[in-house]
């Protein structure tokens, strides 16, 4: 038998070396698909097996994880996907980058199919209040749907977190500790900030989300006529109307003489350009006005308690505030005492019928002359007691408020001696 004979006899049918004389063997065969692949399988023993094995699931049906030799997916990349995603659908696309950030300087090494235990180990180490941690979980979770629908995920780890009970929404507003706030606060805008007035004046009267006044409006969207103020798009992705009280027509008005009409409404003193938000003056004039725990958002509790505590219902607040739920609007409730006392009140006349019945049902009662002794009882009922003790119970008329007509007096003699 000659060597080369002998050579071919040790090939094994789909082993082979990826790279001759290296040692590290491959082994190549056809799925149940008609898909040629390949696997790396370590010493020529093991591709022997692994090759019989897989040619076996291939006779018996076996399906092969989709998995088998997928590209390693890092989380990563699933948060430079989301970031993409979220700059150009996601309307807090700003607040998502900085925690899309915080996520992947966590876990952005690691492999995608991060592990349940890591994540509540990594949360749980937060100092958050149950908001912000559900706010997180919430972009976690958004990231790895991401991940699913492009084929990179085929699981969300982050559906296993689970969300903290958050309080009741916090409500803060002028002159709520002092009266004096908005006094003091419009002393310090006048005194080192006076341009900026106009912008406080239609955040106190319109109630808009700072994004919506600073980013989301524009003159197009400001009728001074009809004196109507329309927000495009919300944070909720619906638009609203807001009209427009004598002091925020002023503001618009002063800021459209500025700008003559032209460009963002609220721009920058020096060059025009338009102003992102009010932090580069508010935190300050806030300071100087003494005041404490108030931020710019605040402003928009201000509109809508002044509104409650006006006696505006609850679904027009809603409607005003651009609230999809009632039940936002609901946190300010408390302050309109009036009306629950109103509410309450109400239960007086119902009170008052009661009596009314219960007096004509009284005066109906037989007589003292029928009974040797008698008390009344409940229902507009009599007792009384003969000679020998025994309990006699009367019943009055009594009149039917279903159907208005009345029962015939009845007698009932109770068997019971009193002693």
């Amino acid at each position: 038998m000659s060597k080369e004979k002998t050579a071919r006899e040790k090939r094994v049918r789909g082993v082979f070396q990826k790279v001759p004389g290296s040692g590290v063997y491959w082994i190549r065969y056809t799925d149940g698909d008609g898909k040629l692949r390949r696997e790396k399988a370590g010493t020529k023993s093991a591709a022997k097996i692994l090759v019989e094995k897989r040619r076996t699931e291939v006779l018996e049906g076996i399906k092969l994880p989709k998995n088998l030799r997928a590209r390693r997916v890092f989380f990563g990349e699933l948060c430079d996907d989301y970031l993409a995603y979220a700059k150009a659908n996601n309307l807090g696309k700003d607040v998502d980058s900085y925690r899309i950030a915080k996520l992947k300087a966590a876990f952005g090494t690691q492999a995608a199919g991060i592990p349940i235990a890591d994540l509540r180990a990594w949360f749980a180490e937060q100092s958050w209040e149950a908001g912000t941690f559900n706010r997180y979980r919430t972009v976690l979770a958004l990231i790895f749907k991401l991940g699913m629908e492009n084929q990179k995920m085929d699981a969300n780890p982050a559906k296993l977190l689970k969300r903290h009970r958050e309080p009741d929404g916090r409500v803060r507003f002028l002159n709520q500790y002092e009266p004096d706030e908005e006094v003091r606060l419009r002393a310090a805008v006048a005194k080192y900030f006076l341009e900026h007035m106009p912008e406080l004046d239609i955040a106190v009267n319109t109630g808009m989300r700072r994004s919506e006044q600073y980013l989301r409006i524009d003159w197009n969207c400001v009728d001074l006529l009809r004196r109507d103020l329309y927000i495009p798009k919300t944070k909720n992705g619906d638009s609203r109307h807001i009209p427009l009280n004598p002091e925020a027509v002023n503001a618009f008005k002063d800021l459209f003489a500025r700008t003559k009409g032209q460009g963002p409404i609220f721009a920058a003193k020096r060059g025009g350009e338009r102003l992102l938000g009010p932090r580069h003056w508010f935190e300050d004039a806030m300071a100087e006005a003494k005041i404490k725990n108030f931020t710019w958002h605040d402003l928009r509790h201000t509109f809508a308690s002044r509104l409650i505590m006006a006696g505006v219902d609850l679904r027009t607040v809603a409607e005003l505030m651009g609230h999809k739920r009632i039940q936002m609007t609901m946190r300010y409730a408390h302050l309109a005492p009036a009306h629950k006392l109103a509410a309450v009140q109400k239960l007086s006349s119902y009170n008052a019928g009661v009596e009314k019945q219960v007096e004509v049902i009284s005066n109906e009662l037989p007589s003292s002359d029928s009974f040797n002794s008698y008390s009344t009882l409940e229902n507009g009922a009599a007792q009384t007691h003969e000679s020998d003790g025994t309990a006699i119970l009367k019943t009055a008329r009594a009149t039917d408020t279903r159907t208005g007509t009345r029962t015939k007096p009845t007698l009932v003699i109770a068997s019971e001696n009193v002693h």
